[in-house]
């Protein structure tokens, strides 16, 4: 699978953020914390749902450890951050590189990811950049679905 190579302009984000491992994965929590009250944010651009991983500058992904915190958003894209929600925070999100995975299948299948970080990233002209990434949840994304489609966001540089 070869990515889109896209120049991502800075966004503006309202969400929830929890801190968690892969081994401790509150990633269902945070969504259900999230979900129910979304529509409270003002401003939205659209209806997708961004998932935001910031992993700290000694995440390794090469030598991964399923033990090492990082911070996990739910989130949507607002225009401003004008009257953000009791509950919510707002988050920038960053401009730069990223490559661009078109993925179809369960968000539970870690073989995509095993391809990008272990395969496609090797091979390509491009390392990781140390900025957020995330999935970008839009309309055919369906939660525990086998048709499900979402977009990978890797931040990424020239080597």
């Amino acid at each position: 699978m070869i990515p889109r190579i896209v120049s991502l302009n800075e966004k503006k984000l309202v969400g929830k953020r929890l801190t968690m491992t892969f081994a401790k994965n509150n990633t269902f929590k945070l969504w259900q914390s999230f979900m129910p009250k979304r529509n409270e944010i003002n401003n939205t651009l659209n209806n997708d749902l961004f998932s935001i991983q910031i992993y700290p500058d000694t995440f390794n992904f090469e030598n991964f450890d399923i033990n090492i915190e990082f911070e996990k958003w739910a989130a949507v894209e607002v225009v401003t951050f004008d009257s953000i929600p009791y509950e919510f925070e707002a988050l920038i999100l960053k401009g730069g590189q990223y490559a661009v995975f078109d993925y179809k299948g369960l968000s539970s299948d870690t073989k995509m990811f095993e391809y990008i970080f272990g395969v496609w990233l090797p091979k390509s002209e491009f390392s990781l950049d140390n900025r957020p990434h995330f999935e970008i949840l839009g309309e055919k994304y369906k939660n525990n679905d086998i048709n499900s489609e979402e977009q990978i966001w890797i931040p990424i540089k020239k080597k």
